[in-house]
């Protein structure tokens, strides 16, 4: 990862270097990527290490799924996307790219799903267990090609820190486009 990886929580690293590591094996700078969402630490990280990557624009995907379509792209990358969204069907099913690289939050049952009451965009309306996840890829018009879960432990007391030690919090996946 970049150098500047320091600025962000632990948590936050852990899970980009995860994501890299799971990506870097099954893409090429020749390929160009949507990332959708706005640019983050994740897509700079990309355009740091040479990938051509776009970003979306904040636009509403609940409102118009189908803005995906305008972008032409090699690969797409979905991370932490889809349980932001009432209808992540109509965005799956919008992508043009014939690769797509996603992760989820798992539902875990010893926590509620994540809501922000001060900010609309900032919070779940899914939080999937792994199955569901690749069912709506199914549904989407995708094929799993390889998948990955780990931890997110961190360093604070209590019951479900502990629980979270092992138990997996993220679900990452590699998928093509059904032909």
């Amino acid at each position: 990862m970049s150098a500047d990886t320091y600025l962000l929580s632990p948590s936050k690293q852990k899970r980009y270097k995860k994501t890299w590591d799971f990506m870097n094996p099954s893409i090429s700078k020749k390929e160009s990527i949507l990332d959708i969402g706005t640019p983050n630490p994740f897509s700079d990280f990309l355009a740091s290490q040479g990938f051509n990557i776009t970003n979306t624009h904040g636009e509403d995907l609940d409102e118009s799924p189908d803005s995906i379509a305008k972008y032409q792209t090699d690969v797409t990358t979905a991370f932490e996307i889809f349980e932001h969204l009432l209808n992540p069907l109509g965005v799956l099913r919008a992508i043009k790219s014939e690769r797509l690289f996603a992760s989820i939050p798992l539902s875990l049952w010893f926590a509620k799903a994540y809501r922000n009451k001060n900010d609309r965009w900032d919070q779940h309306f899914h939080e999937f267990e792994d199955w569901q996840f690749d069912w709506l890829l199914e549904k989407g018009g995708w094929e799993i090609v390889r998948s990955e879960k780990w931890t997110s432990p961190t360093k604070i007391n209590g019951i479900r820190p502990i629980l979270r030690q092992f138990t997996p919090r993220y679900y990452i996946v590699e998928a093509l486009r059904k032909k």
